[in-house]
């Protein structure tokens, strides 16, 4: 047996690296391409990284990890991992943590966050290396051959579109994201938005369906959205719905969110998934509504990095 390597992701790692990704996780929904995707961006002051660990040959596992951007709070970092469940337990996984945690403190982080399975193998483990559990998101499936409820009442002066219909401007699909994000659950707050970061993060996603994501314009006012991303082929995922503070109470993000799943089912797309601040009721009330069913969770974990 050779020894554990730990390195740098390469371009053809990406296969091994979305299984790693996905093992045990069929509602996680992205691709190689994203991975060589996300690897190739230089974002300003994301410093992300992806380590791979490599045993006998064969890629087993993965952190990604960066400081987080979009906020004035400095100094936050971000890690999320995963090892083929075949060689978990020989240490794969605490390597990669290691080499994540010496990169983001070269980049003046002082608190890592960390998403992990919740189940207790995997929260023990973050425990055991520093880290202090925190809130709780979950996941949730949906089957798309299923018929959706009724269409909500369209109310006056509402229109859906597609965001591709925003393509030549899409700046106020961002002005729906950044207010939003102001109070969206979470131990940071999302006070800094650019918009050039925002298009080439999200807006520029390969994977980003611009034609399911729909955007719900009252008046004339872009005011909610639900942005979704594939795998191209039968899996759709839920990335963010949106609605701006002000147009809160109408219904707007619920029409957003169901005109999409229309749109996915007419598509013939066949699983769709989503994930959740435990906390958010008023999404998890569209969601259950909608006709999805809790599928899995996960906790955030923090660790002072300074300490």
């Amino acid at each position: 047996m050779t020894p554990l390597t730990i390195r740098d992701f390469r371009p053809e790692d990406a296969d091994a690296v979305a299984a790693a990704h996905r093992a045990g996780r069929e509602h996680l929904v992205q691709t190689p391409e994203m991975f060589v995707w996300l690897n190739a961006r230089r974002a300003k002051g994301a410093h992300y990284r992806t380590f791979v660990a490599e045993l006998d040959g064969r890629v087993v596992g993965t952190v990604r990890c960066g400081v987080v951007t979009g906020t004035t709070t400095v100094g936050i970092g971000h890690a999320n991992g995963s090892v083929l469940p075949a060689y978990r337990g020989r240490g794969v996984f605490t390597a990669l943590l290691a080499a994540a945690e010496r990169h983001l403190a070269g980049h003046g982080v002082v608190e890592l966050h960390s998403w992990v399975d919740d189940e207790p193998g995997s929260c023990a483990f973050a425990e055991a290396r520093g880290f202090t559990a925190g809130r709780t998101a979950h996941f949730a499936a949906r089957d798309l051959t299923a018929p959706l409820p009724p269409a909500p009442p369209l109310p006056a002066g509402v229109r859906l579109r597609p965001a591709s219909d925003f393509a030549a401007d899409p700046y106020p699909v961002f002005e729906i994201e950044a207010d939003a994000a102001l109070d969206e659950p979470g131990e940071i707050v999302m006070d800094a938005a650019e918009y050039e970061q925002w298009l080439a993060a999200e807006w520029n996603r390969p994977d980003l369906d611009r034609e399911l994501t729909v955007v719900a314009v009252a008046d004339g006012v872009p005011a909610a959205f639900s942005a979704v991303s594939t795998d191209g082929a039968q899996r759709y995922w839920s990335a963010f719905t949106a609605c701006r503070r002000a147009h809160r109470g109408c219904g707007l993000a619920k029409l957003a969110k169901w005109e999409s799943l229309r749109r996915a089912r007419a598509a013939g797309l066949r699983y769709a998934y989503t994930s959740n601040d435990a906390t958010n009721a008023p999404m998890l009330a569209i969601n259950d509504w909608l006709g999805y069913r809790r599928c899995a969770s996960e906790r955030k974990f923090i660790k002072r990095l300074d300490a």
